[in-house]
């Protein structure tokens, strides 16, 4: 099975130039339609980083890496061309600004799991919140491994922290002793995050590392 032809580059940069054409009005339907376009591209992706894991097994190791390779470069194209997009228009940093930070949290591979990284970026706590608790059940019954569990659970609550929801005492401590070296830089780089300036910053640093 071929996953390159999931999202192929020139539609990928045929889509980006529609959505860039829709940039020449700034009314509220446009921005709608705007963040409406985003999110299709941003699933197209999430969806092809599912499947390339749900079949991971089927896949020799030098197929894997490279399909993820160059789906983490079209996830740094994203974020460059978002970034391009925002820039300038804070009404655009308040609609898409969430988005951007999944999308950092995805190429630097803080975050590794396809469904919490769409949430995330599409500020659906009530629906992280839901998936934390069907992951609570599934790791009782023996439905769910425990280190799977434990990954997901600290994206889980990242996100939600990120988001603006307050976490428990019991939550807070989980995600202290069990938070991954490259999650907790993550976190230091975006927890003062709040102004387009530093948005931006965070983006551009992100695609300058993934392409060093």
């Amino acid at each position: 099975m071929s996953f390159k032809a999931l999202l192929n580059p020139l539609e990928f940069q045929v889509a980006f130039y529609t959505l860039c054409g829709i940039m020449a009005s700034r009314g509220k339907s446009e921005t709608g339609k705007l963040k409406q376009n985003m999110e299709e591209q941003l699933d197209r992706l999430m969806q092809q980083l599912q499947d390339l894991e749900e079949c991971r097994e089927d896949l020799d190791a030098e197929e894997y890496e490279e399909t993820k390779e160059e789906t983490l470069e079209q996830l740094s194209e994203f974020n460059e061309s978002l970034k391009k997009m925002v820039m300038g228009n804070m009404t655009l940093v308040d609609e898409l600004g969430g988005m951007q930070l999944a999308i950092q949290a995805a190429i630097s591979q803080a975050f590794k799991t396809p469904e919490v990284i769409r949430m995330f970026a599409k500020k659906q706590p009530g629906q992280l919140r839901t998936r934390l608790a069907e992951m609570d059940r599934d790791v009782m019954v023996g439905k769910l491994l425990r280190d799977v569990y434990t990954q997901q659970k600290v994206e889980i609550l990242t996100a939600l922290r990120k988001l603006g929801e307050k976490l428990t005492a019991e939550e807070e401590a989980f995600l202290t002793e069990n938070v991954t070296a490259t999650l907790s830089q993550f976190e230091k780089i975006t927890a003062d995050l709040g102004s387009e300036d530093k948005i931006m910053a965070l983006a551009g640093s992100g695609v300058e590392k993934t392409n060093a």
